[in-house]
C-alpha cells in the first residue's frame, strides 16, 4: 500500500502542476520555447520499475572477501611511560592476535578469477601480516583464495579460487557512461550479506587528489565500508566501475561514492591475470595546481596547466630540460586540465616513449620532447611532511626590511643559518626572519625560518634582489609575485600579494 500511495501522490502533484500551468499568462509557456532555451530530452525508454530481475542474475557472482591477519600486540603495561624499561613481551617474544578485514569482490571467469580492491586484501595495521584470504559466495560456498597480483597505485587486485562453472560477470564500456545514468551497486557493507543499492552517476572523471590514477565515477548510490571492491553495474548488467572510496565526515554513506572506471581497471586486471608487472610513465617533477593567484603572478591564464614546483635530478624531466617554474599545459595532443591531470596523462604513457610536452616558460610557449621514465613504487614516492618548526635564524641583518612590500623581513642565507633551519648548506636564497601577521604572506603560511629561493622564478640572494623584482612586478601592473619557498628541503611555489 505504501508503494501505491507513492505513485498516487506523484500523479496528484503532476495534475496540480498541469493546472497551475493552464492558469499562467499566455506568454509564460511560449517563453520556455524561445530559441536558445534549454529543454530536457525525453527519458530513455526501458528504465526499470524494478531492478529485481537484473539483480537476480548478477548477485551470484558478487562475493564477500575476508582476510585473516596476525597483528603484533604490545604487552608492556608501561609502554609510553617513564617506566617502559620495566615492561616486556611475554616469554621474551612478540605476542600476536588474530584479526579480520571484510570487503567485496566479483568473479570475472567461470574458473574462478576474482577482482577486488588492493586495500581489501592488505594488512590493516602496521606490522600486521595477512595469513589467508577467504572468498564466500552468496550460496555460502567458501574458498581459500590465492593472490594472483595487486597494484596499489590503482587499488586493484586479482584473486583465484579453485572452482568450475562459477557464476561470473563481464566488464562494460565505462566510456559510454553519462552523468544521470542509472547504476546498481552490489556488495557487503559492514560485513552484511549481499546488499543492493541503486542510484545515478553524479560525475565522471572525478579527481579526488589521491594519486596518478585518481579519476573516478562518482555516484549517489549508497556505498559504505565493506562495499570496497564490489561492482558498479549499468542497466545492461555490465561492470562499469569498481567501488573503491567514499567521501564522508562520519565514515558512513552521505551519497558520495567513487568507483574505478572499467576502462581504467580492465587493462590492469588483464595484465595481473597473466602475471605481468604494471609499469607507468614518470617525469620526475613535483606539481602544483595552477591557482588563480599563481596564474596572476605568472601573468598567464589559469584555465589549464600544471606548475612544476621541483625537478628530480637524473629523471626524465631534467634530462629533457624541464625547469622549475615551467607550466606544462599539454601532454602530446591532450590538454592538462582538472579532469586530465599531468600525473594521470603521463602515467598512462609507456616508459621509453618520446613524448612532446607543451610548456609556458617566462610567458612564452614552447615544446619540449621528453623520453618518459618508469614510475617508481608508490612507497618510494611518498613524501615526508616536515613538522612545523618555529626555530629559525636569530641574527638580524641590515637588509631585513628590503621585502617589506610583501610583509616579510629577510636576511641572506649563510652556512650557520642553513644548519639552524635544516637546509642544505650549499643552498642559495634569503631566509624569513619575521612575517607581518596582517599580510598575505602570513595568510599563505610563510613563517620565520622559511628559505625563499626565488621570486618570479629569478634566484634571490639579498633583500635588495627581492625588492627589485617586486618593484618590476608592480611596474608591470601585477599585484602578486611568485615565491619559491623551501622548508627543511621541501619546496613549493607560493603566490604573495604586494602591499600597497
Amino acid at each position: 500500500m505504501r508503494y501505491a500511495y507513492a505513485i498516487t501522490t506523484a500523479l496528484a502533484l503532476s495534475g496540480a502542476a498541469a493546472a497551475m500551468t493552464l492558469n499562467q499568462p499566455a506568454g509564460a509557456q511560449t517563453a520556455q520555447n524561445e530559441p536558445g532555451a534549454i529543454q530536457a530530452a525525453a527519458p530513455k525508454a526501458g528504465a526499470p520499475m524494478s531492478f529485481a530481475d537484473m539483480v537476480a542474475k548478477l548477485q551470484p557472482a558478487v562475493v564477500n572477501i575476508s582476510t585473516t591477519q596476525r597483528v603484533q600486540v604490545n604487552t608492556n603495561p608501561f609502554a609510553g611511560t617513564p617506566f617502559e624499561m620495566f615492561g616486556g613481551q611475554q616469554g621474551g617474544a612478540p605476542v600476536t592476535r588474530e584479526a579480520e578485514s571484510l570487503g567485496s569482490g566479483f568473479i570475472i571467469s567461470a574458473d574462478g578469477y576474482v577482482v577486488t580492491n588492493s586495500h581489501v586484501i592488505s594488512a590493516g595495521q602496521r606490522g600486521a601480516v595477512v595469513e589467508s584470504i577467504r572468498v564466500t559466495l552468496p550460496d555460502r560456498r567458501e574458498f581459500t583464495a590465492k593472490l594472483i597480483g595487486r597494484d596499489p597505485a590503482s587499488d586493484l587486485a586479482v584473486l583465484k579460487i579453485e572452482g568450475a562453472n562459477l557464476p561470473f560477470v563481464k566488464f562494460g564500456d565505462s566510456r559510454q557512461a553519462r552523468v544521470g545514468d542509472w547504476i546498481v551497486a552490489i556488495g557487503n557493507p559492514f560485513g552484511l550479506g549481499g546488499t543492493v543499492t541503486a542510484g545515478i552517476i553524479s560525475a565522471t572523471h572525478r579527481v579526488t587528489g589521491g594519486g596518478a590514477y585518481d579519476r573516478f565515477i562518482q555516484t549517489d548510490a549508497s556505498i559504505n565500508r565493506g562495499n570496497s571492491g564490489g561492482p558498479m553495474f549499468d542497466l545492461e548488467g555490465a561492470v562499469i566501475g569498481i567501488n573503491s572510496q567514499i567521501l564522508s565526515p562520519t565514515g558512513g554513506n552521505v551519497g558520495i561514492g567513487f568507483a574505478i572506471p572499467a576502462e581504467q581497471a580492465k587493462p590492469i586486471i588483464d595484465t595481473l591475470m597473466k602475471g605481468g608487472k604494471i609499469t607507468r610513465g614518470y617525469l620526475g617533477v613535483g606539481m602544483q595546481d595552477l591557482t588563480r593567484d599563481i596564474a596572476e603572478a605568472l601573468g598567464i591564464p589559469r584555465d589549464r596547466g600544471t606548475l612544476v614546483s621541483r625537478v628530480e635530478p637524473g629523471e626524465a624531466a631534467e634530462k629533457a630540460g624541464i625547469k622549475q617554474g615551467d607550466v606544462i599545459i599539454r601532454v602530446g595532443n591532450q590538454d592538462v586540465t582538472p579532469d586530465q591531470t599531468l600525473s594521470f596523462l603521463v602515467a598512462n604513457v609507456a616508459p621509453g616513449t618520446r613524448l612532446p610536452l607543451t610548456v609556458i616558460r617566462d610567458g612564452k610557449q614552447q615544446v619540449i620532447t621528453v623520453t618518459v621514465g618508469t614510475r617508481p613504487p608508490e612507497e618510494t614516492l611518498a613524501q615526508f611532511d616536515p613538522e612545523d618548526d618555529d626555530s629559525g635564524p636569530t641574527s638580524p641583518d641590515s637588509e631585513t626590511m628590503g621585502a617589506a612590500a610583501l610583509g616579510i623581513a629577510v636576511t641572506p642565507l649563510n652556512e650557520q643559518i642553513a644548519r639552524s633551519i635544516g637546509v642544505d648548506p650549499t643552498a642559495k636564497g634569503v631566509v624569513v626572519l619575521g612575517v607581518d601577521a596582517a599580510s598575505d604572506a602570513a595568510g599563505k603560511g610563510l613563517k620565520r625560518g622559511d628559505l625563499i629561493v626565488s621570486v618570479n622564478r629569478t634566484p634571490v640572494a639579498t633583500s635588495a634582489d627581492v625588492a627589485r623584482i617586486v618593484a618590476a612586478s608592480k611596474a608591470a601592473g601585477r599585484n602578486q609575485v611568485l615565491l619559491y619557498v623551501q622548508r627543511r628541503n621541501i619546496g613549493q611555489f607560493v603566490p604573495v600579494q604586494i602591499g600597497k
